[in-house]
């Protein structure tokens, strides 16, 4: 049963992503908090110790939005071509899906840690090995059905797929130009139809 406490913490959780995932850890005030908030200090510290566990919750939170969306849109393939083009067109409507404003909490949050902030980066670093573990299987059961040609290096290829979308998110939003990432998921469709088969 969910308690008035859990409700609390949730909502916290809640309001605090968008900020962290949109300003950054160190630009993100307990002033932030409250105001989105609109709960006291008590009410704040009554459920979290500090604002290093707001932050920590505050990715996990904005990270299972995305992994959720994601699963959910695999889930719906049943080849291994057909998952990486769903992850491919999730990624080109990635804006609009948004549940957690700010961009890719994974990027974000890997790029605001780096090495300043070494308990967020040590959950970006998870979150990073978990989407290539998953991309990975999905590479591995394509060529474990005979769909992908057994001379593909699956850890190889998760991790330039991963990276070019990445990158693609990036560039896209440092120039305020979309066409930037289509363009790299356009060439990672073009490869899933036609290099990775047999």
């Amino acid at each position: 049963m969910i308690t008035k406490a859990d409700k609390t913490k949730q909502f916290i959780i809640e309001k605090s992503a968008p900020i962290f995932n949109t300003k950054g850890y160190a630009a993100t005030t307990m002033a932030d908090i409250l105001k989105a908030t609109k709960l006291t200090k008590g009410g704040i510290y009554g459920n979290f110790g500090s604002k290093d566990e707001i932050a920590v919750a505050a990715f996990e939170y904005a990270f299972n939005q995305l992994r959720q969306a994601l699963q959910f849109l695999v889930s719906q393939e049943k080849t291994a071509s057909g998952k990486l083009l769903a992850i491919l067109q999730f990624y080109r409507n990635y804006v609009v899906r948004l549940k957690v404003e700010g961009g890719c909490p994974l990027m974000n949050t890997a790029v605001d840690a780096d090495d300043n902030i070494p308990f967020l980066k040590e959950k970006a670093n998870k979150a990073l090995k978990e989407l290539l573990g998953s991309l990975e299987y999905i590479f591995q059961r394509g060529v474990d059905n005979g769909e992908f040609t057994k001379e593909l290096n699956v850890a190889k290829e998760a991790l330039l797929f991963f990276s070019i979308i990445e990158g693609g998110m990036m560039m896209s939003k440092v120039t305020d130009n979309p066409k930037m990432l289509g363009s790299l998921l356009d060439h990672l469709k073009e490869q899933v139809i036609s290099r990775y088969k047999k």
